[in-house]
């Protein structure tokens, strides 16, 4: 039975910090030591309730109960001791002290819901990118000591929650926002009132902090240099949490060309405006300039022509509170206000453009686009047919592509760096790992679905007579 931890590891094992994300490279084993903190803690303090997450039930098995590393391996002595006892039916590991590892998953977020009455001393989550910020949330608030007493020497440490995950996947942008994001890699600090008070801490996880598995198999960090896209290569390998490797368009975009400093939009370009809404989750405006072929004169003097056709995402209004996918709850009319004070200072003219087909719904005597349109601002219903999410992603690829050749033969996509949420959003999209051709849904997609309306909206040029002075 293994219980090791390199130092980095045991880093984690014994910070005083509660809220731990210890993420990175592949091969850093995140997973391992999850197991051995359970088993160990467990062990140590009687009565303790530790619960470890995977998203999926058979990941959970997978990953952490079977295999010659994993837990009932690592049991086995205890196990045939009789100073523990794995419950099949219970999906727990039961020791003689009292303590007990429940194994856990929470596949969806009304999952979550079934341990609202759990009294968690120790919450583990393996892949936390896998889960969406709602469910982390609700998991985090069942995390307390309750009637445990803790010996002095582990007061600090406990209650606790330690999680683990490479970068990517549905849930890279909120972990990211909420682990990496604040301070450096190691620091720990202390959350204010709304994140519950906690301290908390990142520590990078790298394939150098796993020596048992360069012993064994040597050969595994050159397998991971050779994945082949150097995204990939960065995010698995080295543990970037700055670019998602295996995403939708990573292999296409990149923000030296796709990204332009705003230069004003020639008056015979057609401009008008995309949108995904949202009320308890972000919306999200576009407002795209559409090249006529006639030159635009840049940021830094040049002058420059795209072939017609070409998209210019030249500003955007994202309606998030602040924190990833959680949205203004503003009312249609709200959002049509804003939109007009936003248009208000445009030197161009906006034309109606094309608008999650929801709005259009009638409820309750309702249509959301109704009362937008009385206010001045009106939508066409989107393209969301069969197939049009995968037509969407294809065009995108298209026109990232065509950016990034010289000269450019096809319309193109560029986007003015003053639109931040797209350049934070969509070039780190993963893909459905069930629908490869599409944008995994679980993401922070708002402003891609946007983006995916305008693309598939056919536009004819717009002539001089539109553009407002």
């Amino acid at each position: 039975m293994d219980l090791s931890l390199h130092p980095r590891q045991t880093e984690a094992f014994l910070s005083p910090a509660t809220e731990i994300l210890y993420g990175g490279a592949a091969g850093g084993g995140k997973s391992h030591l999850l197991r051995v903190a359970a088993l160990a803690w467990c062990v140590m303090l009687p009565g303790l309730q530790v619960y470890l997450f995977r998203r999926c039930v058979q990941d959970l098995l997978k990953n952490h109960a079977e295999g010659p590393t994993g837990l009932l391996a690592m049991l086995g002595p205890w196990l045939a001791q009789g100073s523990a006892r794995f419950s099949q039916s219970r999906s727990r590991v039961e020791f003689a002290n009292g303590s007990r590892l429940h194994l856990c998953h929470c596949q969806h977020d009304k999952d979550a819901l079934k341990y609202q009455g759990a009294e968690m001393h120790v919450l583990l989550i393996d892949e936390l990118t896998h889960f969406t910020e709602a469910q982390y949330r609700f998991l985090r608030h069942r995390v307390r000591l309750g009637g445990l007493t803790v010996p002095k020497a582990h007061r600090e440490r406990f209650p606790r929650i330690v999680c683990s995950s490479n970068p990517g996947g549905p849930g890279h942008n909120w972990v990211k926002a909420m682990f990496l994001d604040p301070a450096p890699a190691g620091s720990v600090t202390r959350t204010g009132p709304q994140e519950g008070g906690m301290l908390r801490q990142y520590l990078p996880a790298r394939l150098e902090d796993n020596p048992t598995l360069a012993a064994t198999d040597p050969g595994y960090a050159l397998r991971l240099t050779a994945l082949g896209n150097p995204a990939l290569v960065k995010a698995m390998r080295y543990g970037d949490w700055d670019i998602v490797a295996g995403g939708a368009i990573d292999d296409l975009w990149s923000a030296k060309i796709h990204v332009l400093p705003p230069f004003a939009v020639p008056g015979s370009w057609a401009v008008d405006r995309s949108l995904d809404w949202g009320s308890s989750r972000p919306f999200s405006v576009g407002w795209w300039a559409q090249s006529d072929g006639t030159e635009a004169v840049l940021a830094d003097g040049s002058c420059r022509a795209w072939p017609p056709g070409t998209l210019f995402r030249v500003a955007e209004y994202y309606g998030w509170s602040g924190k990833p996918d959680q949205g203004l709850r503003l009312t249609a009319a709200d959002l049509a206000r804003r939109i007009k004070d936003i248009e208000g200072v445009f030197p161009f003219a906006v034309r109606p453009g094309p608008a999650d087909s929801s709005i259009f719904d009638t409820v309750n005597g309702t249509c959301l686009a109704e009362d937008m349109a009385r206010l001045g601002v009106a939508w066409l219903r989107a393209n969301k047919s069969p197939g049009s999410r995968l037509l969407g992603l294809e065009h995108l690829r298209r026109r990232l592509g065509a950016g990034l050749k010289t000269p450019m033969e096809e319309p193109g996509l560029f986007v003015f760096d003053t639109c931040r949420h797209f350049i934070r959003t969509v070039p780190i999209l993963p893909r459905d790992c069930r629908r490869p051709d599409d944008v995994d849904t679980q993401a922070e997609d708002h402003v891609y679905d946007e983006t995916r309306y305008r693309l598939l909206a056919a536009r004819p040029a717009a002539s001089s007579s539109e553009f407002r002075l």
